[in-house]
């Protein structure tokens, strides 16, 4: 490997390290409806989020209430001196990418078979404060191709 990939994956390790990211994978529901339910909490405060999934009717808002909780969790191992009502957390980023399908076969008449497909997805959400912006991974990588030029 050469220097300056060594260089920017160091960098890339130390922006990870600094963010606060919680994931699920294999969650057992379409990501289509878990979308529906992450656009909801996309940039909100932590506690305006957590009462927002509270009080969803869908399916989904559990799950991703339960990874909230954890994402804070995170945050406040990470930052044990640190106050949580003090820092202004906010969800920075939250996505849903599709993850593996389970292919089932459904009777159908005259013999036929349907194909069922069960749809799971992957979940990640970035914790930031609204006080202090932190370096994402993209604003590390373009920061140092701008000061090679």
């Amino acid at each position: 490997m050469g220097v300056r990939k060594r260089e920017s994956a160091e960098r890339r390790k130390d922006a990870l390290s600094k963010m606060n990211i919680a994931k699920i994978t294999n969650c057992p529901t379409s990501p289509r409806k878990m979308r529906m339910v992450a656009e909801l909490i996309r940039g909100k405060d932590i506690d305006l989020a957590i009462s927002i999934l509270k009080f969803n009717q869908k399916a989904p808002a559990i799950r991703l209430e339960k990874l909230l909780l954890s994402a804070i969790a995170n945050w406040q191992t990470q930052n044990p001196e640190e106050r949580l009502e003090e820092q202004g957390l906010i969800v920075k980023s939250i996505f849903v990418d599709s993850g593996r399908q389970l292919k089932r076969l459904r009777p159908a008449p005259q013999g036929r078979g349907n194909r069922i497909r069960k749809r799971s997805n992957h979940v990640t959400i970035i914790l930031a404060s609204k006080f202090a912006p932190q370096n994402t991974i993209e604003e590390v990588d373009v920061d140092q191709e701008e000061n090679q030029e």
